[in-house]
């Protein structure tokens, strides 16, 4: 049940706007579930972004704008020194955290990654909280404001995509991280009704990122950074309505040249149920392997295989991977595959490498890896066959499986029992196998970035989630901020 008033404007705003602000302000998160797995979830991200900071093709985009920019007072990037202005500051946590392709996701209609909105959430709260007419007035933020504003953003991205796919209309999904990024810097700065819907009507009012950069022949390195792009321009947007800049009311459902006719095929967005916290009680955590979501369970399969097949790879003579159709349309790939953007969603190099070495980590999709040539042996085997129940309970809502299976034959004829895996670890219906690795996976991350006292301190911080709910985001940053190796 909706747990919160709507409230009146005197401007006609299309109902899909208004409903987004009325949630975003209004809305009182009271589910205890939803609070936990943000916690999770806020580590989890924090973790993505401190291995991002082992690549130097990230690294090299981090900072500010203009080198040697700084901002006294500014908003932090965890793991380093930057102090920025909030919205390249947003850019900067964004692009960290959805780098390595590691971070939660969504399954639906249209697929996401919800916690990268976090770059706008972490740069806004400790933006403020260390602004001196901010602070002055006796406030700051706290954790709880940060799982709060997470849940809001999940939600808002994560029922939108339930029902409407924008890569359908060839426009990448990461138009929701800068609506929902939006909504909640509008909640968190404090905007009036009107405001927050100019801000989101603004949202609209942009040109949307296309999906070319994560297709063949296109595939590239901006799909790491794309949602760090939305989330910062989700967080500008927000501050340019608290200006007073004015709004488009009907830039939805406007004839000819509102979004819905010019860049959505005529068709409105289909929304079946309120803006609760169901998104984030049910989200997908990727725990053991930085690999596109489709392909998760595939991955699972490869690993239970290794043993068996490790030492006969050359005898194999077909492998058959039984999937879904959302991965047969995203990552069943053939040729040459050019850069480690481009093997991340192919879900053959996928299967293969774990096939060959019983692993598969963010460094196996580099080139000293990909240059083993068994890997396009072992992909020239292998075929993807649609399997229509696999299909159907992946958009089944009281199921979400993301189901594959695998059948390895030989060339004497002989094949392995086929090896399948409906549920990846991260999916709800494993959490009690996936928390455990995930707070290891944290405290790998922490590892490669802190020294020994500041993994404990932060350890000590985020142990128990009612105090660290307390805790000021100031304090945490300085925490993420320090210590490092």
């Amino acid at each position: 049940m909706e747990n919160y008033q709507h409230i009146k404007v005197n401007k006609e705003f299309d109902q899909v706007l208004v409903d987004i602000a009325n949630y975003v302000l209004n809305y009182k998160i009271t589910s205890q579930e939803a609070i936990t797995t943000a916690h999770y979830c806020l580590l989890d991200s924090i973790g993505c972004g401190l291995e991002a900071l082992t690549y130097n093709a990230c690294t090299k985009l981090l900072g500010p704008i203009v080198s040697g920019a700084s901002l006294v007072n500014g908003a932090r990037v965890f793991g380093t020194n930057y102090q920025l202005d909030p919205v390249q500051a947003a850019f900067n946590l964004g692009a960290l955290i959805r780098w390595l392709d590691f971070n939660d996701t969504w399954l639906a209609a249209e697929w996401g990654h919800p916690s990268d909105n976090l770059g706008a959430i972490l740069a806004i709260t400790d933006y403020l909280s260390r602004t001196p007419a901010y602070a002055s007035k006796g406030n700051s933020f706290t954790i709880k404001h940060v799982l709060e504003a997470m849940i809001k953003a999940h939600e808002i991205q994560g029922v939108i995509a339930l029902e409407n796919s924008f890569n359908a209309v060839g426009l990448d999904h990461v138009v929701l991280v800068k609506l929902a990024s939006c909504a909640v810097s509008c909640q968190l700065l404090n905007l009036t009704m009107e405001q927050t819907l100019n801000a989101l009507s603004l949202v609209f009012t942009d040109g949307q990122a296309l999906r070319t950069y994560r297709h063949a022949p296109n595939t590239g390195s901006r799909k790491s950074w794309a949602a760090g792009d939305a989330s910062s321009r989700g967080l500008r947007l927000a501050l340019m309505a608290q200006t007073g800049e004015m709004g488009y009311p009907t830039v939805l459902t406007a004839p000819i040249w509102g979004f819905y006719a010019s860049s959505f095929k005529g068709n409105s967005f289909k929304l079946l149920q309120p803006y609760t916290s169901y998104v984030m009680e049910n989200i997908l955590f990727k725990i053991s392997y930085p690999a596109e979501f489709h392909a998760q369970t595939a991955v699972e399969c490869a690993i239970i295989l290794h043993q068996q097949v490790k030492h006969k790879l050359d005898q194999i003579n077909k492998i058959t991977i039984r999937t879904h159709k959302s991965a047969i349309r995203i990552i069943d790939k053939h040729g040459p595959l050019n850069n480690p953007a481009d093997r991340d969603h192919c879900i053959q190099y996928m299967v293969a490498v774990p096939l060959i070495y019983g692993r598969l980590t963010a460094l196996d999709y580099e080139d000293n890896v990909a240059s083993n040539p068994q890997i396009d042996q072992l992909r020239a085997k292998m075929i993807c066959i649609e399997d229509a129940q696999f299909s159907q309970d992946y958009l089944d809502a009281n199921k979400r499986s993301i189901a594959n299976g695998i059948t390895i034959e030989f060339s004497d004829g002989s094949k392995l029992p086929e090896v399948v895996v409906q549920y990846p670890i991260g999916h709800k219906l494993r959490r009690y196998e996936g928390i455990p690795l995930l707070l290891q996976k944290f405290k790998t991350n922490l590892e490669r970035i802190y020294n020994k006292q500041q993994q404990i301190n932060i350890l000590n911080m985020v142990a128990d989630l009612q105090q660290f709910q307390q805790l000021p985001v100031t304090e945490f940053m300085n925490a993420l901020c320090n210590g490092i190796k």
